[in-house]
């Protein structure tokens, strides 16, 4: 099966903030719910993540990580607002480095949809830019769980931008991260407050765009300031109809929203603030690294829409997720046309090890009990 990729732009090295990747190949950041409880990054992370990086110079971005307890809670989704988490994660950046490749943390606040039974028992309260639910179904569960949401005060805006992502970020650093990716996208608290279907406030952060996109940039310069630029990155997703979200059918256009958006981090860039990328963006306005994700499989094995992509400019960048999750030589395989395993989609979020650290590499057989994978649980790295 040949898919003719290693002889086109992917294939090529590409200087990314710090990092020298030797191809265009991210593993998107991919939530699977495999840390402990208390949200520590756990063994079975360690050999997923490590996998992954076997081909030297991959970028290898974290699953959504919360940036505080208040974030908003799933169960067994990784943080990084404690040494405990830290020092997991340190585990986890050490074997990737190991591999020659490198690692970017996604930090994440929920915001809205975040669990409003889980924050109860926490003694924390469901909150938003406005006392918006993202639906009908979510407004039912925080009655149910007795958390009803509120808007966030500015006092507590301005916490959880020097507080919350400014340790969050600190404590990438210091866990061996090579950069950090904001996570302002597909409805969660940054995206919440860029988009009108969420805010609806009438102060500093709510109404024009310049207050709208005032919180993601407060948090981007203050990054910048505190880490560097050039190792802060931003997901963005304009037409993603996802958890209340309306895109073009929204008050304001997401042209509008996002252009200004990624207009205001270009005049950064101009003036020495380069940041390491963006991430499903509308590029036109930003001169710097696209990582773009989607379906680049859907035509494989010709793969029109991917060679097209990276053969365009010689800036952008791929993220695959689902197929990374069952081929943890992705990247050799799709250099080497080697077919590629199917991904088993009822596995993604399983609490246990069956399905996600028992793919082997092409040609390769693991031996293992499936009833004993399917009774190991993640155990803590710490």
């Amino acid at each position: 099966m040949a898919f003719d990729l290693d002889q086109t732009n992917l294939f090529n090295q590409i200087q990314v903030g710090n990092m020298t990747l030797n191809h265009r190949i991210a593993f998107a950041p991919t939530t699977r719910l495999r840390a402990t409880d208390d949200h520590t990054p756990s063994d079975l992370m360690l050999q997923h993540y490590s996998d992954r990086a076997q081909t030297p110079g991959t970028l290898l971005i974290s699953e959504a990580t919360l940036v505080s307890l208040r974030a908003g809670l799933y169960p067994n989704i990784p943080g990084i607002w404690n040494d405990r988490q830290v020092q997991a994660w340190k585990k986890i950046t050490d074997a990737v480095h190991a591999k020659g490749s490198y690692m970017a943390c996604q930090l994440w606040f929920a915001g809205r949809v975040g669990s409003p039974e889980l924050l109860k028992k926490h003694g924390l309260d469901l909150v938003s830019p406005s006392a918006l639910y993202e639906s009908e179904d979510s407004k039912k569960a925080a009655e149910a769980a007795g958390n009803p949401i509120r808007a966030l005060t500015e006092e507590e805006i301005q916490s959880i931008i020097y507080d919350d992502y400014k340790n969050a970020a600190i404590n990438a650093m210091n866990a061996g991260f090579d950069c950090v990716e904001l996570h302002s996208a597909h409805g969660y608290l940054l995206d919440q407050f860029l988009q009108p279907a969420a805010n609806q406030r009438t102060d500093n952060y709510g109404g024009s765009i310049e207050n709208r996109a005032r919180l993601l940039l407060e948090i981007v310069d203050l990054l910048s300031d505190t880490i560097g630029a050039e190792k802060v990155a931003i997901r963005l997703s304009p037409w993603a109809k996802f958890q209340g979200m309306k895109a073009e059918k929204d008050t304001v256009h997401p042209i509008t929203t996002f252009s200004y958006v990624v207009n205001e981090l270009q005049k950064r860039a101009n003036k020495g603030k380069q940041l390491a990328y963006l991430s499903v963006v509308e590029p036109r306005l930003w001169k710097g690294n696209v990582l773009q994700g989607g379906n680049y499989t859907y035509d494989k094995p010709e793969f029109k829409s991917l060679k097209a992509d990276v053969d365009g400019d010689n800036r952008t960048m791929v993220a695959f997720s689902r197929y990374f999750t069952s081929n943890p030589d992705l990247v050799k395989r799709l250099k080497e046309g080697l077919e590629l395993s199917p991904y088993v989609r009822s596995l993604f979020y399983a609490p246990y090890n069956y399905g996600y650290n028992t793919f082997p590499n092409f040609g390769d057989e693991l031996q293992f009990d499936h009833e004993t994978e399917k009774e190991r649980r993640p155990a803590p790295l710490i």
